[in-house]
């Protein structure tokens, strides 16, 4: 499942690493060309993004299926998770930007504003030096610049972004429902990615069945800058799954502050 400014192509590495072992399938998002671009923003809600996977899955015929999403995936992954029994597996990557209560009208606002600029059914070429920032990439990080080149530059028409927050809660006020999960989870989260730090922590704590890595000099779009990483950690949790050793943590190993939250 993609981000919020990329499309299906931006998953070819691991479409080629994983498909060796497993089926894979990659979609572009409602509003992300080919997909259908609808006119109607009602039709571009977090419900809609979610439900579409479902719908992806139902058409393939697929009961279950382990879920990998970076930023916007990520979100659209979780939902599945708390809302259906679909999942055999959750990655979260990068996970929750803006998610903080002070910040997040804020935050959805600005994300709208970059797609509204011109018009809405226009396809866009996200501008490279947009997605270099947003990876937190440096001149010293050049293992994902080709890539972000090519992919990283994804064509895609303004509606899939434009209304995809619409509705959008914050992770922080579904604590309740995501302590829950007993879905086992895998959270990953570059250590240059601000924004997804704590609400990733916030996962790590709230999911039981959940493990957190950390990647260290990487940023939003973790999956590019560190390939062969990214993929080792979610393998090596996918393999871990399917031999039933992936267990939920005990609450004893917790502190009491967390326990009694």
């Amino acid at each position: 499942m993609r981000e919020f400014a990329a499309d299906r192509t931006n998953w070819g590495p691991q479409m080629r690493y994983f498909s060796q072992g497993h089926r894979c399938t990659a979609y572009s998002a409602r509003g992300y060309t080919p997909s259908d671009v609808p006119p109607s923003k009602d039709v571009y809600t977090y419900i809609r993004f979610y439900t579409d996977a479902l719908v992806v899955l139902d058409h393939l015929k697929i009961e279950q299926a382990h879920l990998v999403g970076p930023s916007m995936g990520s979100y659209s992954s979780l939902q599945v998770g708390l809302n259906t029994k679909r999942a055999l597996a959750l990655t979260f990557a990068g996970e929750g930007s803006g998610s903080d209560l002070k910040i997040w009208e804020t935050f959805a606002r600005s994300a709208t504003r970059t797609t509204s600029s011109s018009r809405p059914s226009a396809p866009t070429v996200l501008p490279r030096r947009r997605a270099r920032r947003r990876a937190g990439l440096r001149s010293r990080t050049t293992r994902a610049n080709g890539f972000l080149g090519r992919a990283g530059a994804a064509r895609f028409a303004r509606l899939g972004q434009l209304h995809s927050f619409i509705g959008r809660p914050s992770i922080h006020t579904l604590m309740g429902a995501i302590r829950k999960v007993s879905t086992p989870a895998s959270i990953i989260c570059g250590d240059d990615d601000d924004d997804c730090i704590e609400p990733s922590l916030f996962l790590k704590r709230h999911l039981l069945a959940s493990g957190f890595a950390m990647v260290r000099k990487s940023g939003h779009v973790l999956y590019l800058e560190e390939r062969a990483l990214f993929n080792e950690i979610v393998e090596r949790f996918i393999a871990l799954v399917e031999a039933g050793r992936w267990l939920p943590r005990d609450p004893r190993s917790m502190s009491e502050a967390l326990r009694s939250s």
